[in-house]
């Protein structure tokens, strides 16, 4: 223990029973390791046996910063005790901390109403952006009538740079993506089917899942994520930069231009992007089948069409289009309702994601209740 390493000491004066404080109280030598729990434990002490009658002489402390000064306060309890020994300046510092310091609100209880009121703000919301999601949608359908009427005058090239962005540069993360969930549902599934000798039947098993199930899913998920948050931040930008008051200046219909070429590419490149992530999983199912259970590739060539009818093909890729316009939608939805501030625009983004993989699973579910009969 060094002369800096503060310390507290008991001793008795003419006035009674006190505490000598001696050393640095400062920030560096308060965060010391071996320093710091010693002392806490000793102003509690001595602040719970201390609280009116002894005497605090601070007088030979060697140094007294702001951080000492805390400590102290609050072992006072945030109060000046009876009998205080100090010089001017510690004085003038300790004035100076229990100005500063206020005491944190007691925690209040949420009544029923209040809870309530939340209730209802939070219905409000939900119903604001219902309503805003249906006139985009009506606009979408007005829009595809104006293209219909006039297709020569369309934006294609917008499509075309969508088309692209959407769907051409996520063929790898999707494939890759397909490909080992294609393994790890082989690997699953033959350790159970090896226990009852059906290894013929991991090809029904794949195929059905993936096919009908998985498949669509999966890419709608990591379009979701990855085209999703991606239109919501390119329209986003658009709003902190003012390029959609200037478009609204100019005459420039922000349906037209920015949510119908959006969702025309969405609605392309979703049935795509379906069948090539089945194709990647299936080939990872029919490696690993191959490698685990003996299940050639030839054999599996010729046993899935016989196990899956065309009709779950179709089904996903009925649903993938439905998915495609339903990420469309919602993340131009969350782009046009971001407000000119980055803050805004991130919080608009993330909820963009969220509410995109969830609509997805929850018609995903919708599909799989109503065209329960169909290709089984």
């Amino acid at each position: 223990m060094t002369e800096d390493t503060p310390r507290i000491t008991r001793q008795t004066t003419a006035e009674g029973p006190g505490l000598l404080l001696s050393g640095c109280w400062s920030a560096a030598q308060l965060a010391e390791p071996a320093t710091w729990p010693k002392i806490e434990v000793e102003l509690t002490a001595c602040a719970a046996r201390a609280a009116e009658s002894w005497t605090w002489d601070l007088t030979g402390l060697q140094r007294l910063d702001h951080t000492g000064a805390q400590v102290l306060w609050n072992a006072w309890g945030r109060r000046w005790p009876a009998r205080l020994a100090l010089t001017p300046t510690q004085r003038s510092m300790l004035d100076r901390v229990a100005s500063y310091t206020r005491t944190p609100p007691a925690p209040t209880r949420i009544s029923l109403w209040q809870l309530f009121l939340a209730l209802g703000a939070m219905v409000w919301v939900v119903l604001d952006h219902l309503k805003y999601a249906l006139r985009l949608t009506g606009q979408l359908a007005l829009d595809s009538v104006k293209l219909a009427a006039a297709p020569a005058k369309g934006p294609w090239r917008d499509v075309s740079g969508h088309l692209y962005r959407i769907g051409a540069t996520a063929l790898p993360i999707t494939a890759l993506v397909g490909f080992l969930i294609g393994v790890v549902l082989a690997y699953l599934m033959s350790q159970q089917l090896r226990q009852f000798g059906a290894d013929a039947f991991i090809v029904n098993i794949l195929g059905f899942a993936l096919i009908r199930e998985l498949g669509p899913v999966l890419a709608a998920i990591l379009i979701a994520g990855r085209s999703g948050s991606s239109i919501t931040a390119q329209i986003g930008v658009m709003r902190v930069t003012e390029e959609l008051d200037a478009m609204r200046v100019m005459g420039i219909p922000k349906g037209y231009r920015l949510v119908l070429p959006r969702a025309i590419a969405m609605a392309i490149a979703m049935p795509l992007l379906t069948v090539w992530t089945t194709l990647a999983a299936l080939l990872g199912g029919m490696l690993a089948s191959d490698m685990v259970m003996g299940v050639t590739p030839a054999y599996f060539f010729e046993a899935l069409p016989r196990a899956v009818p065309i009709s779950n093909l179709s089904l996903a890729v009925g649903k993938s289009v439905v998915f495609g316009l339903l990420i469309a939608l919602i993340g131009c939805h969350f782009g046009l309702r971001v407000q000119p501030n980055t803050e805004s625009l991130g919080r608009g983004t993330t909820a963009s994601v969220v509410i995109s993989i969830t609509v997805v699973i929850l018609v995903d579910a919708l599909f799989a209740v109503v065209f329960k009969d169909v290709g089984l």
